[in-house]
């Protein structure tokens, strides 16, 4: 069995470039998708260009762009803030905000749903949340579909009528194994069919991974490079009742982490009814938003990881705010930008 990593060269700032290619399940290389820089208002993308297989790209990379979640002490969702609210480091180096929005724009989500056979008792549960998360889209959202249990499938591929996917929902049944990493994997790699800069994906599952080909490290090396924020709702059993596996046992903090990466954030419950409150939660939250956009002070390009912080200037006495960020990006190559997927047998 031949290994190797996932390895994108390019800022991933979604108004930048984004270059997904292949199958996560087939493993074989297909044309890369670019997308052009797009400049004024957040709203508009651009077409994808195709560029053939070991073609060079050249990729404009003066501007990162950070999307944003500010929380209460209560944790709910703080809106109406100012650009001046925010300051944005790279690698502790302070950066000018040049762009900023709070607008509410189109975006292209995937929901992954375990079908694993420990989700039998849950999983009409977690189809009404899947369900009430897609009626909560604004209209110009789009949807994918991807179940997993001993391998990741892809259910429905994008689309804008919610009922489709519901109708798809009903058909499935629960059973076998977790393949989650997989599932996260051919999720990611469906981003490359995105009509908008904005994604984001919703994990549904009630454990870690026990059957995926993919490593935790290689995926997250991938959702490191991949400008889509992933969100989380862990259905986890008490801690005292928990007798699984020690991959299922590690499920809250492998998820925890990888949306941490990501910017966005991990709901963990423990009975399945409060499913469909979070999952409105996630929908209300994605479409409140602040996006920031600063030229990185640093100029060279050399692959290397960036660290992103995002502070908040706060009057004194204001009780003390969460901010929700991605933690970095890798800076741009010279000359090309591509994606390698591991080799797998």
């Amino acid at each position: 069995m031949k290994s190797g990593r996932i390895a994108i060269r390019g800022s991933l700032s979604p108004l930048i470039v984004l270059v997904l290619l292949c199958s996560a399940v087939s493993s074989l290389c297909s044309p890369v998708y670019a997308q052009s820089p797009v400049t004024g208002d957040v709203k508009h993308d651009t077409s994808g260009r195709i560029v053939g297989k070991n073609q060079s790209i050249h990729l404009n990379v003066d501007l990162a762009l950070v999307n944003i979640t500010v929380t209460d002490p209560s944790n709910r969702l703080v809106t109406g803030l100012e650009r001046d609210t925010f300051r944005v480091f790279e690698d502790n180096v302070e950066q000018e905000v040049v762009n900023f929005s709070s607008e509410d724009v189109p975006i292209s989500i995937g929901v992954i749903l375990d079908l694993s056979g420990s989700m039998v008792n849950k999983l009409g549960k977690a189809r009404e949340a899947a369900g009430q998360f897609f009626k909560m889209a604004n209209p110009q959202d789009e949807f994918f579909l991807v179940g997993f249990n001993d391998q990741a499938y892809l259910l429905s591929p994008f689309t804008e009528k919610v009922e489709d996917l519901q109708s798809r929902m009903l058909a499935i049944s629960a059973k076998g194994t977790t393949a989650l990493l997989d599932a996260i994997c051919l999720g990611l790699m469906q981003m490359k069919n995105a009509h908008h800069a904005k994604r984001a994906l919703l994990i549904i599952s009630d454990g870690g991974d026990n059957h995926s080909r993919y490593t935790e490290r290689e995926i997250k090396h991938f959702v490191r490079e991949a400008d889509t924020q992933l969100y989380s709702i862990g259905i986890f059993d008490p801690i005292q009742s928990r007798w699984r596996t020690p991959e299922e046992l590690n499920g809250p903090i492998l998820l925890s982490e990888l949306t941490e990466i990501t910017g966005g954030r991990a709901f963990s419950v423990e009975d399945p009814n409060e499913l469909p409150d979070i999952a409105t939660k996630i929908a209300v939250e994605l479409h409140n938003q602040y996006i920031l956009g600063y030229r990185p002070s640093n100029k060279v390009h050399n692959s290397r990881w960036r660290k992103i912080k995002v502070k908040l200037r706060t009057r004194k006495g204001s009780p003390p705010l969460r901010v929700y960020a991605k933690t970095g990006y890798y800076a741009p190559d010279v000359l090309t930008g591509s994606l390698r997927l591991p080799e797998k047998e």
